[in-house]
């Protein structure tokens, strides 16, 4: 009878894999939320929800189901920069796009600038401890953070120019596709890392620590590890 490896029991058997499981789903829900929130307000969203936006337009598609094309298309980019999803890049393909439209049936569009603005600020500060929550989970790179890294690690480009390419074309993508841009596409991406910081901060998370794309190895099973 086949025996399961060292390193599946060591994964599987953890006592922190369900507090490590809850970090995930728990911020992989606050994220899709937060996208909603930030949508809903109408001022403008992150640059890949702009292309989430636009394919869902130009497809017919709900946002949730063009969010999860978009990871599953990016997910196919790591083929050939050899990166390894983990398990939680592929929560994070798939879900994300299901909780961002759980949360649009929910929350109703804000109307006035007070409402917009209180709909952004809390979509921002969700999703940015959303994050960390995520983070802190370990459990692999979203599909998106994924496909930077590799990017990073193929031409040897700085993290800020490979990133900012990236976001420079998707958000250019998705406006040509009808994808909402404002200010709060500017806001967000000023504002999100600070945010982000600061909930690290406040989750204790540790981003130096161990991080993994696959399974941890067994001496780092109580280790930690976005979107």
């Amino acid at each position: 009878m086949h025996r399961p490896s060292a390193l599946a029991t060591a994964f599987l058997t953890s006592p922190r894999l369900a507090v490590r499981l809850v970090r995930l789903y728990a911020g992989l829900a606050g994220y899709g939320l937060a996208i909603a929130l930030l949508l809903r307000s109408g001022l403008g969203a992150s640059p890949w929800d702009v292309l989430g936006q636009g394919v869902a337009l130009a497809t017919g598609m709900s946002f949730g189901v063009a969010t999860i094309a978009i990871s599953a298309a990016v997910l196919v980019l790591w083929v050939p920069l050899r990166e390894r999803p983990g398990w939680g890049t592929l929560s994070n393909a798939a879900l994300v796009g299901v909780f961002a439209d759980l949360g649009l049936s929910w929350v109703p569009a804000a109307s006035g600038l007070v409402l917009q603005s209180l709909a952004f600020a809390g979509g921002l500060a969700l999703l940015a401890a959303a994050s960390a929550l995520y983070l802190g989970a370990g459990l692999g790179a979203g599909p998106r953070d994924g496909l930077m890294t590799g990017l990073v690690r193929r031409t040897g480009w700085p993290v800020w120019a490979v990133r900012s390419g990236i976001e420079l074309s998707v958000v250019a993508l998705g406006w040509l596709l009808g994808g909402t841009v404002g200010v709060g596409t500017a806001v967000f991406a000023f504002g999100i890392g600070p945010l982000i910081q600061i909930a690290v901060r406040l989750f204790r998370v540790d981003l130096a620590g161990p991080r993994t794309t696959a399974a941890p190895r067994p001496e780092r099973v109580s280790g930690a590890a976005a979107c």
